[in-house]
């Protein structure tokens, strides 16, 4: 198969499958990660995974999310056979930084419902192409570990900056030009070998399968926040914000939750936060639920104040629209969201 420039006019072939159950879909990447969204163990892993490129496009600006939706809506409405699959990663900030959509060759779907094999083509697609996509799925693989001897090294923000930006932050908040701001910083690890990716991503996975596990063109990682789910006409974002440390003591580790929701700081944080969902989704949904108080989400080595807000779409918006309604929350970002911004750069 190969792959199709982003402005060339081309039908997409899509062939869907049940297939035989696979517990662990990560264990079927390839060593460069291919591309991955996936959440829990074993039998209870739910996600998808893909490898393989028919076509991708790049998107940039602030009208990133809805150009990525007409070219999404152009695919869906020219492609055969049955529903196409894509995978997204959008940058934070309309610049710099390209955002991207990726149809994969092959990608296979567990859910409820069972487990699916969906095959993308430029061309009609075979049964024989079929078989021997089936057959690839189905052989043994060995994954190398690949992930030893990591050093450690500064990024590109010297500490002494880092603590400055911060305390110019705090210092804005106690002026009153902000409410909140999140700030972050990079630090590089350097490996002996190559990384395989794939060994990364299922190490991440058993790790923290509390968190979706993703792999999409170059940004890999584990994140316990989803920014919204649209099934059907029913939308769902996962909300954290307050985070509180974790002990190997279960009763020490209970009195840190307790500190962590009796804390009005983070309780603070967490309803400008919230807020910001529930505000944007209010746009776009009729019986919007939003809780009145946070639970703990408990990760291996941290945990969070969550707030799971749902509520039923009454504008038939795509999970992109949503998304550009919604991003950034104050979780990802801070508010006043342009002051905040303003700060992050």
């Amino acid at each position: 198969m190969t792959s199709l420039a982003a402005d060339q006019e081309s039908i997409l072939y899509v062939r869907t499958v049940e297939i035989p159950d696979i517990p662990n879909l990560l264990a079927l990447l390839p060593a460069d990660g291919g591309l991955a969204w996936i959440n829990g163990l074993a039998t209870n892993q739910m996600g998808i995974v893909g490898w393989g490129e028919v076509t991708r496009s790049s998107f940039h600006g602030p009208e990133r999310f809805s150009r990525a939706q007409r070219w999404w809506s152009q695919q869906c409405a020219t492609s055969k056979g049955d529903e196409p699959i894509a995978f997204a990663s959008f940058a934070f900030d309309k610049d710099p930084g390209n955002s991207v959509l990726v149809i994969p060759e092959v990608a296979i779907i567990r859910n409820q419902t069972g487990t699916r094999l969906t095959i993308t083509s430029d061309v009609a697609i075979s049964d024989a192409q079929l078989a021997g996509v089936l057959s690839d799925i189905n052989r043994p693989r060995v994954v190398s570990q690949g992930l030893n001897n990591v050093t450690w090294l500064p990024g590109s923000r010297p500490v002494s900056e880092w603590q400055a930006a911060v305390d110019s932050a705090v210092a804005r908040i106690n002026a009153g030009e902000l409410d909140k701001v999140v700030l972050a910083r990079d630090i590089v690890a350097q490996l002996d070998e190559p990384i395989h990716i794939g060994a990364l991503l299922i190490r991440l996975n058993e790790s923290f399968p509390e968190c979706w596990t993703f792999c999409v063109d170059g940004l890999v990682g584990a994140t316990p926040e989803l920014l919204i789910r649209r099934d059907g006409e029913h939308v769902t974002s996962r909300v954290l914000a307050g985070t509180m440390r974790r002990s190997r003591d279960t009763d020490r580790d209970g009195q840190l939750a307790a500190e962590l929701l009796d804390s009005d700081k983070d309780q603070e944080e967490h309803v400008y936060a919230v807020e910001s969902v529930a505000a944007a989704l209010a746009t776009h949904c009729t019986d919007l639920n939003v809780p009145e108080r946070p639970f703990i989400l408990r990760l291996a080595n941290v945990q969070h104040l969550a707030t799971d807000v749902t509520g039923e779409l009454v504008d038939a918006a795509p999970a992109l629209a949503l998304a550009a309604s919604l991003h950034p929350t104050a979780a990802v970002c801070g508010t006043p969201t342009e002051r905040a911004t303003h700060v992050i750069k």
